[in-house]
């Protein structure tokens, strides 16, 4: 059953791709364009020889904006797939679409939320290229303590429900992946490479449009692959109907 799973989610990764492709053209590509524009500016002001193009911006913004996110959203919806299979009827007497949902929340969180409000996004032409290093470090870092922080906030909640109920289990363990989570954010230093001069509607805008992309992808994992699981799951007599009892 695994390996029907895996293809649904890389299906369904595949559809949110898409989708994910078609916002980033429409909502964020205008402000990459400004900040290209930007970074042309700031080039002519100090005389500085413009960089070469390994790909124009029409391939860049179509057929290598399309490539990164099928292949970033089909990726996400194999691992999406696998970590239900292993995590459905572990976390509580959820329905299939009920645990998509729980885990697609948790993966955007852990994933996406927690590291974009340390190290949020900017659009080209924004940063030091001598720091790109630093930054990715940086990122990757946040990313994986924010995951583990999760997973463990998953085990608090399960070990917590027997003596406090679901709910009790489930807010203490929210509380603690947040103070989890404040505490790296603490300790990891804070990069602020953004000019003074760049506009702020730009940087807003795109960074919207960013979360939006990744919204599209996890929203539409945890709801169309949770129906198709559950359809799966019906169909096989593997179907437990959600409780949330206590």
């Amino acid at each position: 059953m695994t390996g029907q799973l895996l293809l649904r989610g890389m299906i369904v990764g595949l559809i949110a791709g898409l989708l994910a492709f078609g916002f980033a053209r429409v909502f964020g590509e205008p402000w990459v364009e400004a900040g290209i524009a930007f970074e042309e500016q700031e080039a002519k002001k100090t005389g500085a020889p413009a960089e070469p193009e390994m790909f124009s911006r029409a391939t860049q913004s179509g057929p290598g904006l399309l490539t990164a996110s099928l292949a970033y959203s089909v990726a996400i919806g194999g691992l999406f797939a696998l970590t239900f299979a292993f995590a459905y009827g572990r976390i509580g007497h959820l329905s299939p679409r009920l645990t998509a949902s729980a885990l697609s929340f948790a993966g955007f969180v852990s994933v996406i939320g927690a590291p974009f409000l340390k190290y949020p996004a900017n659009p080209p032409g924004v940063g030091i290229s001598e720091t790109i290093g630093m930054r990715t470090e940086f990122f990757f870092v946040m990313i994986v303590a924010s995951v583990v922080g999760m997973v463990l906030a998953f085990m608090l909640a399960r070990n917590l429900a027997a003596r406090f109920g679901t709910w009790g289990g489930i807010g203490a363990a929210v509380l603690a992946y947040i103070a989890f989570i404040a505490v790296i954010q603490a300790l990891l230093p804070s990069v602020n490479e953004v000019p003074e001069d760049f506009s702020a509607a730009a940087l807003w805008n795109f960074r919207a449009a960013t979360l939006g992309m990744h919204v599209i992808v996890w929203g539409v994992l945890g709801q169309l692959f949770g129906w198709l699981a559950e359809r799966l799951l019906i169909k096989q007599g593997s179907y437990r109907p959600a409780s949330l009892a206590r």
